[in-house]
């Protein structure tokens, strides 16, 4: 058994299990954690909860502590660090005429790790590059080829719910979101309208997909000639929320019958 704890690292990374290492801590504390070659920090998003070593992904890192203002002083020497980083990598990638992008830079809490997030079309031969940037900064580097979701979820921002993006805000992972997810809930097909900050399908169709598949079970298809009191007509579109659906029975008129 552990007594464990979800921390969301950084500001918008991922979100992990930790050992409490049975300290306390409470949902939106910021504390400094273990993590894979060195020390980083990140924010409590829940309550401490016991767990069998099964349930656990290994290994099971701990949080070393709770962040003091000297730590928080760090983070934002790092981060404004981060930016200088960031302009000598564009130019170092530029002078070398590679076909990648630069989206963020990333230094490690205790500036022994730095990591470059890039987005290309394909793979990218940058060893001389690491080794270059290792030589300038003096730090072990890392460079990681992100998708755009990746991107939009480094980068941030708001949808058009007006609300921020829910890959920076709660999700843990990106789930597939397809066109069938659109059609079954009835929206209109229109890029504008149903894709993210990223250009791709708005992981919020699938919220309510499941719900929908269920609610149009029994339905008729759309295009679909049924009987109704006023004669034969075709079925222009459903309302799953209602368990109806819109026909057209001829001369423009409409009618809504519910099944």
């Amino acid at each position: 058994m552990h007594e464990v704890i979800q921390i969301r690292l950084r500001e918008a990374g991922k979100i992990c299990y930790f050992s409490t290492g049975r300290l306390k801590f409470n949902a939106g504390e910021y504390v400094i954690v273990e993590q894979d070659r060195g020390i980083d920090y990140g924010q409590v998003i829940s309550e401490t909860e016991t767990v069998l070593d099964t349930a656990i992904e290994k290994p099971l890192r701990k949080i070393i502590r709770k962040t003091n203002p000297w730590d928080h002083r760090q983070i934002d020497k790092n981060k404004k660090k981060a930016r200088e980083l960031m302009a000598v990598c564009e130019r170092k990638v530029s002078e070398r005429r590679l076909p990648m992008k630069i989206v963020e830079a990333e230094y490690s809490f205790d500036r022994s790790k730095i990591t470059f997030y890039f987005t290309a079309e394909g793979r990218i031969d940058f060893r001389e590059l690491v080794r270059e940037l290792a030589n300038i900064f003096k730090a072990r580097i890392e460079l990681k080829q992100i998708g755009v979701r990746d991107e939009a979820k480094l980068i941030g921002g708001y949808g058009p719910c007006g609300k921020e993006l829910c890959c920076v805000k709660f999700l843990k992972d990106f789930e597939a979101v397809t066109i069938r997810m659109a059609k079954d809930q009835n929206l209109p097909l229109n890029p504008t309208k149903i894709s993210g900050l990223c250009g791709r399908l708005m992981c919020c169709l699938g919220y309510e997909h499941k719900n929908y598949r269920e609610l149009i079970k029994g339905l008729p298809k759309l295009g679909q000639e049924i009987k109704t009191e006023k004669g034969k007509g075709k079925v222009i579109s459903l309302c799953p929320l209602k368990k109806s659906v819109m026909v057209a029975i001829g001369e423009g008129k409409q009618i809504e019958v519910k099944f």
